[in-house]
């Protein structure tokens, strides 16, 4: 992004989008709720702490927007000053608080490839791992890396949030898709084409945030 496009940008972020959009954190666990965005502006995902939007004049750029209560910009900031460039990860071009402009990163995520019956082959999870080892060679913690928060993109895998990266404590939810995959999805799914229902895939996902601490009864407290 040239510094006169990024001006351009900040300028469009700080006049149109945040003073028009509306969005709450209704429930730390579940994703921000939008309730308003400003024309041209698109409301691209929601995660836990934040809402991401894409202007069409800036299609290969996202806004990274934390919802009001909610911490974490900071330690955002610094775990992309950590990663740096590299191809499985997004990049970092500003921020100012409560928000971060960020490279677009395309892909499916491993969860709607699920849902939508796209076959996930090996070399995804092999190149998430290498990723989440780069991390751990620049001194962060790979934490809560679910099946939301990777993607594939052209039979690679892709790292989308990596904001909790300055966590500590151990978290096991990578490790737990890994094996998942290998015993559930690899024999039963990867060779179907069989598409599992959203709300079924939401009743695993709360069924795991419930089984967690059974499954790891052992883990550190923070």
């Amino acid at each position: 992004m040239t510094t006169l496009n990024l001006d351009q940008l900040l300028d469009r972020i700080n006049q149109e989008l945040l003073p028009n959009i509306s969005i709450e954190s209704v429930d730390p666990n579940d994703p921000i709720v939008v309730h308003r965005v400003p024309v041209p502006w698109e409301h691209l995902a929601s995660g836990n702490y934040t809402a991401v939007f894409v202007n069409p004049n800036y299609p290969h750029y996202v806004v990274k927007v934390y919802a009001p209560g909610r911490d974490g910009w900071e330690e955002e900031v610094e775990v992309y000053r950590r990663i740096g460039e590299h191809p499985a990860y997004s990049q970092c071009f500003h921020a100012q608080p409560n928000f971060l402009v960020l490279k677009r990163i395309h892909g499916v995520t491993l969860y709607d490839c699920i849902s939508r019956g796209l076959r996930i082959p090996p070399q995804v999870i092999q190149d998430i791992d290498k990723a989440l080892d780069y991390a751990r060679d620049r001194g962060l913690t790979p934490h809560d890396v679910h099946g939301r928060n990777v993607m594939m993109k052209d039979g690679r895998g892709l790292v989308v949030d990596i904001s909790d990266f300055l966590h500590e404590e151990p978290c096991r939810a990578w490790d737990d898709l890994k094996r998942a995959y290998r015993w559930i999805y690899v024999p039963f799914f990867s060779w179907t084409g069989l598409r599992i229902p959203l709300g079924v895939m939401d009743w695993v996902r709360a069924s795991y945030r419930q089984l967690r601490p059974l499954l790891h009864p052992f883990r550190k407290k923070s």
